[in-house]
């Protein structure tokens, strides 16, 4: 067990078809230049946070829905977010949330983003998810698998919605919904439009669509086009994490990202001089970077090893996971394969223990360091 630190929760927390046949859309559609997203960047300072859900969800659905969603919790997460220095937070939604109710979740998303605005926080909103589950239901969510990573995460659209031409209309409403909504609010940082849209979902094979690559590649176009259409002061992004990012040698997704994508993002898991290098590889775009997804410990990934390239490199960077808690991403990946309930030597993911102490207080000096807060009262 390592020492504990002084960050602590508030003591209010002591309990515990027709789709495959649209076009491509032209990448230059109202895409930003780089000018004007290089002038957005500058103007922001450098960001840097965490993928974030409370520790008291399992997956974005329970994290939002009403009777489980906790503004007291994330509340005091994020205070404790502030007092590390972070200044964003990367956050999933649901488009189930918006078919349920969207006044509903509108105003929980209303109270969200001023919760988090409080304590300084600005969110980087996730519209759609390639990972994980794809039969997403709403409705109480199951309890978390003992000792796998992230058992309970689900994918935006699921499998039976995502090549229904009726449904289209619901996706199309969501994206506008949701960024209408927040538009012109300074306190929503962007929208990452797609997460890992190309990602196969591995671990539910046997019950995954074997034409998902084929809808995702036909309708994440349509999602910037949906996008543009609201004309956020906000920028828009979906990240690459897997293939080459070179002109000529990019996946058809991983194309439509780059191609549409106002700010560049990517995912790496990787040691140091690899994450570096992946950096190097979407320089040439002349566009800010941001790191949206890293920290994967015995891979090499950690915070002190990536967040001082970040920082010197000028890429925003979100660690995966904060608080540890139902999504169990402290466990490794290859639970999957072999559940393992015990704590790890070594953490995967996330940074705090339930209770908001620190797992490694090395790690939290190191952050508060780069972030410039270290010292401050």
């Amino acid at each position: 067990m390592h020492r504990r630190t002084a960050l602590q929760l508030p003591l209010l927390l002591a309990a515990g078809a027709a789709l495959t046949q649209v076009p491509r859309v032209s990448a230059d559609t109202g895409r930003w230049s780089v000018d004007r997203a290089n002038t957005w960047y500058q103007s922001q300072g450098w960001l840097v946070g965490a993928n974030y859900i409370p520790a008291t969800a399992i997956n974005q659905i329970e994290m939002f829905q009403q009777g489980t969603y906790d503004p007291r919790r994330i509340d005091a997460e994020f205070t404790i977010a502030r007092q590390l220095g972070f200044n964003t937070m990367r956050v999933f939604l649901h488009d189930l949330l918006w078919a349920q109710d969207p006044q509903g979740f509108q105003r929980r998303l209303a109270q969200f983003v001023a919760v988090a605005a409080n304590r300084g926080i600005k969110p980087l909103f996730v519209l759609f998810d390639s990972c994980w589950d794809p039969h997403p239901k709403l409705g109480p969510q199951h309890a978390p698998v003992v000792g796998v990573h992230n058992s309970g995460w689900v994918q935006s659209p699921g499998a039976d919605r995502l090549g229904d031409p009726r449904y289209a209309t619901t996706l199309q409403s969501y994206v506008t919904g949701v960024m209408s909504q927040f538009r012109n609010d300074p306190r929503v940082l962007a929208w990452d439009l797609w997460n890992e849209p190309d990602n196969p979902a591995k671990v539910y094979r046997k019950v995954e669509r074997s034409d998902k690559q084929e809808l995702v590649a036909a309708l994440l176009p349509q999602v910037f086009q949906w996008a543009r259409a609201v004309g956020p002061t906000q920028p828009l992004t979906s990240g690459v994490w897997q293939g080459s990012w070179g002109a000529g040698s990019r996946s058809t997704i991983a194309g439509i990202q780059l191609d549409n994508s106002d700010v560049i993002s990517f995912h790496s898991y990787a040691k140091p001089v690899d994450f570096e290098a992946r950096i190097a590889e979407l320089a040439p775009l002349g566009r800010p970077i941001l790191c949206t997804e890293y920290l994967a410990r015995p891979s090499g990934s950690t915070i002190e090893g990536i967040l001082p390239i970040a920082k010197r490199r000028n890429v925003a960077a979100y660690n995966w996971g904060f608080v540890a808690g139902k999504t169990q991403t402290y466990l490794p990946w290859d639970t999957w394969g072999e559940p393992d309930p015990s704590e790890p030597k070594v953490w995967f993911s996330d940074l705090l223990r339930p209770d908001g102490s620190a797992y490694r207080d090395s790690e939290i000096h190191t952050i508060r360091q780069l972030t410039g807060v270290l010292g401050q009262p």
